[in-house]
């Protein structure tokens, strides 16, 4: 049985435990993919969304010339593929970064877990929301943002993210991406990639240690981003409580 981690789930809302354990079992037992690994293809059929247990994993798009265009860095507790279950068969190509461990949720599943739990219906609801949150700002990044911002932004939203599940120690944190990885999420070169890195550097805005980062000073980060911090509501009014359901 999968242990998939909420930490998501608690940062939007109250759970009941039995919210919690039926959210913690979700999916499929896990499988193993190592690195480099494809998890699902794009254009192949859609059956269900996939829950990343452990690991980094990337969401991108192929496009008519052949470059990749990175979408999504996922972490440990997000959800991958929701975009595509609207669909018939995918839009992204999920791949792992590190090895991963994933589990799948059917759509079988989800159904069978939304008639009984109706309430993780709207949590799910918000969940999507908050993704679309985030690829509104990186939508507006990549679009009117120099590299050096674009970087910064990419940053800080992996350190908040991973603080979130406590892979942040005093602004150092690993971050296993190449430099060609980095170039597919943000739009440029690897050598362009580089040259940005190695400017925040010489300002003293974030040092690199192997696949660590630390931040040298995040508030100055923070003043340059192109987007602000986004603060996700709790238990927002318009979600039913406990119960109500």
């Amino acid at each position: 049985m999968p242990n998939y981690p909420l930490t998501r789930f608690h940062e939007q809302a109250t759970l009941t435990d039995d919210e919690a354990q039926t959210l913690h079992g979700l999916g499929d037992p896990e499988i193993v993919y190592r690195r480099n690994a494809t998890i699902r293809r794009d254009r192949e059929p859609v059956d269900g969304m996939y829950l990343l247990l452990e690991g980094w994993a990337t969401s991108s798009i192929r496009l008519p010339a052949g470059q990749r265009q990175i979408v999504k860095v996922h972490i440990t507790g997000d959800m991958m593929g929701t975009p595509s279950m609207v669909l018939d068969t995918a839009a992204d190509t999920l791949t792992a970064v590190t090895e991963c461990r994933v589990s799948k949720v059917s759509f079988d599943r989800l159904r069978e877990v939304l008639i009984a739990s109706p309430r993780l219906g709207p949590l799910l609801l918000m969940g999507v929301q908050v993704e679309r949150l985030a690829l509104m700002d990186i939508v507006a990044a990549m679009g009117k943002s120099s590299a050096r911002e674009r970087m910064v932004r990419l940053l800080l939203d992996l350190h908040d993210r991973l603080a979130k599940i406590g892979a942040v120690e005093e602004g150092r944190f690993d971050m296993p991406l190449t430099q060609e990885v980095l170039g597919d999420a943000l739009g440029l070169t690897a050598v362009h990639v580089n040259r940005t890195l190695r400017l925040l550097e010489r300002e003293g805005l974030i040092a690199r240690h192997g696949q660590r980062i630390a931040f040298g000073d995040i508030e100055a980060l923070r003043k340059m981003s192109p987007v602000p911090p986004r603060h996700i509501r709790f238990d927002p009014a318009w979600l039913p409580g406990p119960g109500e359901m």
